[in-house]
């Protein structure tokens, strides 16, 4: 008898008279000890599938067919039971732990309160079993953490803080509904190699719910491959890796970004340097907020980048690589030289630098939250030529429908809202919003990695095409080496706050210097190989 069983399941939702069909005749199993991967991309129906198994659905889904966990239907079972089986037999790591924790609670109350919940585990005993978990997951001196905030943690802390909220008390089974997709490449193969540990060590069953192939390569000894609510092809990871039957399979294994930039032109004009740039912020304390120390962000950072040229900067969450692109866009105070289209701009007043601005324009990581919701497409657009304004004698209508179509976009959509595209989409709105200025710079920040991996491949494809038609210089910040190799010219390798290895794409990836690349290269690259 497998563990979990699915069987014909069905999820609708019907708001406003329309009906979704959100997850049509699913079927599937997962045996104790295996590891089954969902895969597909976002809007497939992956997570109504996994919140399904334990009615986690709101009450407006209209859920039909069998779920059967240890031979006990779910589907239609009473509260009680319900309850018995969550966070007991069944527990979720889900994708972003800032919006699964408590950030008013310590890390212990939050732990105490799932043991005292569903073991009765109150003061000394709770505390025991909370350092205990602690350990397990790998939080280092975590008597020092217990009375810890979650703001206070980095991302892969606050995850696996999570994954020791799922194992308190002691599940067969472990949902993990993207639970890596916001993580550094290091930080990602940690969490994952912690989960095989721990797979193996407690004798779990792991449901995997992903849009990464490269992660299910890793870790899945069964894959189901999901589009537009159905599963279209399902099998063992070897065989679906080597004989992919389905077309949407092949194209999933083949959505890979690959290639390279076009050559940036000799005697190319500089764009952008900086000369030992440095951003530290003032530690305050006491009552009269004396200066007790600096968090140095930004060390001694020099770069530069030419017309038509993509400098890369990766390192991990908190290296500094956001810090520096700001401080160069002259978004944060510092220390050294800026050079911006000639001009020696560090120190000058807002004012002065004004007239650059329509020059330099930031796209950012997140497309869902740097949209304004209340305003339509071609006011988001074109509210930068408001700003700056900037009109060339142009119909300001045609300039937004021009620039929707260069990214890809149909300009008879302009009168829409955000909320009515894809993620990809709103990706192309954003760029558009930033071109519409005609920059010479361009400051990419994270600008695929909320994307799936198809979705991915289209904007690197985009902005190459961009950066070729308008010579576009681009600061290029990611945690994902993949598309970095394939956008990038230079690249800067930060490590807390520090430049320690920059050089050519070819020479930071083919021979990296530091052991801190080194590693980088081995967490990004390893993480996608076979085995």
């Amino acid at each position: 008898m497998s563990l979990l069983d699915v069987r014909n399941l069905s999820v609708s939702f019907t708001q406003d008279g329309a009906t979704n069909h959100a997850v049509k005749n699913v079927s599937f199993s997962v045996e104790k000890g295996e590891t089954v991967a969902i895969v597909g991309e976002s809007g497939s129906g992956k997570s109504v599938t996994a919140l399904s198994t334990v009615s986690l659905l709101p009450g407006s889904a209209e859920v039909t067919g069998s779920v059967r966990y240890g031979g006990a239907e779910m589907i239609g079972a009473k509260e009680r039971e319900l309850r018995r089986v969550r966070g007991n037999d069944i527990s979720f790591i889900f994708q972003e732990p800032m919006t699964s924790l408590n950030p008013l609670h310590t890390l212990e109350t939050q732990l105490e309160e799932s043991l005292a919940l569903h073991q009765g585990l109150r003061g000394a005993a709770a505390r025991t079993r909370i350092l205990e978990l602690m350990t397990k997951v790998g939080i280092r001196d975590p008597e020092s953490r217990l009375g810890a905030y979650p703001h206070q943690l980095s991302g892969g802390q606050r995850q696996r803080v999570m994954i020791a909220m799922a194992l308190a008390n002691g599940p067969d089974l472990l949902v993990a509904d993207e639970p890596t997709t916001a993580l550094d490449v290091t930080i990602q193969a940690q969490i994952l190699e912690l989960l095989a540990d721990l797979k193996r060590e407690e004798g779990l069953s792991l449901l995997f719910i992903t849009h990464d192939l490269g992660i299910v390569r890793r870790i899945a000894d069964r894959v189901c491959v999901m589009k537009d609510g159905e599963i279209v092809e399902t099998g063992p990871t070897e065989e679906i890796f080597a004989n992919p039957r389905h077309p949407y399979t092949r194209k999933l294994l083949e959505a890979e970004a690959t290639g390279g930039p076009d050559p940036v032109r000799d005697f190319a004009e500089t764009i952008v340097e900086t000369e030992h740039l440095k951003v530290w912020f003032p530690i305050q304390a006491g009552l009269l907020r004396r200066t007790v120390g600096h968090v140095k962000a930004v060390n001694d950072a020099t770069i530069s980048v030419r017309e038509g040229e993509t400098l890369g900067i990766v390192g991990e969450s908190g290296s500094g690589k956001t810090t520096l692109a700001l401080a160069v866009m002259r978004l944060l105070s510092s220390e050294g030289r800026i050079s911006f289209l000639r001009n020696d701009i560090q120190g000058w007043h807002p004012k002065r630098i004004r007239p650059l601005r329509k020059d330099m324009q930031i796209v950012f990581q997140d497309p869902y939250g740097s949209l304004s919701p209340r305003m339509t497409v071609e006011q988001i657009v074109a509210e930068g030529l408001s700003v700056h304004e900037v009109s060339g004698g142009h119909d300001r209508r045609a300039m937004v429908a021009n620039i929707l179509r260069e990214v890809g976009l149909d300009p008879d959509m302009m009168h829409r809202y955000p909320h009515e595209f894809s993620g990809g989409q709103r990706q192309r709105i954003a760029i558009a919003r930033a071109m519409i200025l005609q920059p010479r710079l361009v400051v990419l920040d994270e600008p695929t990695s909320a994307l799936d991996m198809t979705v991915q491949v289209q904007i690197v494809e985009l902005l190459r095409d961009l950066q070729k038609r308008h010579k576009l210089a681009y600061l290029f910040i990611s945690h994902d080496l993949k598309v970095v190799r394939a956008l990038s010219h230079k690249v800067v390798v930060m490590k807390e706050g520090d430049v320690v290895e920059t050089g050519s794409n070819a020479e930071i990836f083919d021979n990296p210097k530091t052991g801190y690349t080194r590693a980088l290269m081995a967490a990004a690259f390893d993480l996608h190989a076979a085995g």
